[in-house]
């Protein structure tokens, strides 16, 4: 093998390899009314306090029906709701 078929195939595989990395980060949305607090903390900006405050909420007051609902938690403002709003469901 030559030195350029060399190189050609070392970034065929580098390629491959980022574009599979990449998919492989994609996850399915968490639905906010039947997570528990373990997945609902891997959310960006909810912790375990967070987490108990929805589940709280939920039980409480009902289901959320869309994600700016999630404002009703105090501690979760609308800078939270637009960074988890592509990773959440209902």
């Amino acid at each position: 093998m030559t030195v350029k078929g060399f190189a050609a195939a070392l970034l065929i595989s580098l390629s491959l390899g980022l574009t599979s990395g990449a998919m492989a980060q994609q996850v399915a949305p968490i639905n906010v009314n039947t997570a528990d607090a373990e997945l609902l903390k891997e959310l960006p900006g909810i912790g375990p306090s967070r987490a108990e405050a929805l589940i709280k909420e939920r039980d409480t007051n009902g289901a959320f029906a869309d994600a700016d609902d999630l404002t009703r938690i105090s501690g979760i403002g609308e800078a939270t709701v637009d960074t988890i709003r592509d990773e959440i469901e209902f």
